[in-house]
């Protein structure tokens, strides 16, 4: 039977036969990706404190431990299919179709099973950071296009290729994985966190109290409208009705509207001094809640520069940016593999 090998990529697998007493069968080869294969750069840091620095190469201390049991278990999906199937000499090729296609099955269930709990893996560890995030009031966003960014995976390997190298290795010094929780600085965290709550609820009542005075001014604006067009109606009527009094009766009807324009004025006077009052607490009102504003700011300002200065901030989406590289890189293996089978 005559084998061919497949043309070279960026990660490639090509077919060789074996020189063997086992009959002649395609053995895999796989070589690195392209970007890890030019030469090292002397890149030992990723612009992050000790600590920070240490967490990142725990993290991929435990991805390549993962990654290297996945890979074990792919090998001896291999072996397994050597020791179980290939006992003849020939094979036909109904029969290594049929081999090949349980190997794929099997290899894509491993592969497929991996990349999901990679992808679960980095859920919980972005979740263990925003955790810590919110319980600073802080609301973190990320760049999902950066995971893509050439560059700076190219950093990334190059940092791990010099961490983990026999002759690089370092050891690491904190063993002890502490919990993720807010750093409490003699207080002063737990007194800004309380501020914040009480200007919220001093926010909030004061934006109902805004709504109840906007309530009673609007009322009070109807009303008003509602006596000027009464007295409009009256002397509407007292137009339309002097041609058909009595010269007797004219004297009464005047001093008649007479009180009632005087008792029409005290009323409006008394709506309008109460529209004053009303529109000064709504100002004054207005005036309680920018103030309220401007203090919760400086409040989360000030919160926010605090937590700035521990770097957290300014490293945790360079930290969000490396988290994808292991599912990129089997993302592209098994596409490779798929392809060529």
């Amino acid at each position: 039977m005559t084998m061919y090998s497949r043309g070279p990529t960026c990660l490639r697998s090509h077919w060789q036969p074996v020189a063997s007493k086992q009959p002649t069968f395609l053995r895999p080869q796989l070589r690195p990706p392209c970007f890890l294969s030019g030469p090292a750069t002397a890149m030992a840091e990723l612009g992050l404190n000790e600590h920070h620095q240490n967490e990142i190469i725990n993290y991929m201390r435990f991805a390549r431990s993962k990654r290297g049991l996945r890979l074990k278990t792919v090998d001896s999906c291999f072996e397994d299919l050597k020791e179980s199937r290939l006992v003849e000499e020939t094979f036909t090729m109904d029969e290594v179709t049929e081999v090949l296609n349980g190997l794929q099955a099997v290899v894509h269930s491993e592969v497929e099973s991996e990349l999901i709990n990679t992808a679960y893996t980095n859920v919980l560890l972005l979740r263990q950071l925003f955790s810590q995030a919110e319980k600073w009031y802080l609301k973190l966003q990320t760049d999902i296009s950066e995971l893509e960014n050439r560059e700076l995976l190219e950093q990334v390997a190059e940092f791990e290729k010099a961490e983990f190298t026999s002759s690089n290795k370092k050891p690491i010094i904190d063993i002890t994985k502490p919990k993720l929780v807010p750093i409490n600085e003699g207080g002063t965290t737990e007194l800004l966190n309380k501020e914040i709550l009480r200007l919220q609820q001093e926010n909030e009542k004061l934006k109902s109290r805004l709504k109840t005075i906007e309530i009673q001014a609007t009322n009070a604006l109807d009303e008003k409208s509602k006596l000027e067009r009464t007295l409009q109606d009256l002397q509407l009527d007292q137009g339309n009705q002097q041609d058909f009094i009595k010269a007797h009766d004219l004297d009464d009807l005047e001093n008649t509207v007479a009180a009632l324009k005087n008792e029409f004025q005290k009323t409006l006077n008394d709506k309008t001094e109460n529209q004053k009052s009303l529109e000064e607490n709504l100002a004054a009102a207005k005036h309680d809640l920018l103030r309220v504003q401007e203090q919760l700011s400086m409040a989360e300002k000030e919160l926010e520069k605090k937590f700035q200065q521990t770097a957290a901030y300014r490293n945790m989406k360079e930290i969000l940016t490396k988290k994808n590289d292991q599912i990129k890189d089997l993302r592209k293996r098994l596409a490779k593999y798929e392809s060529e089978d």
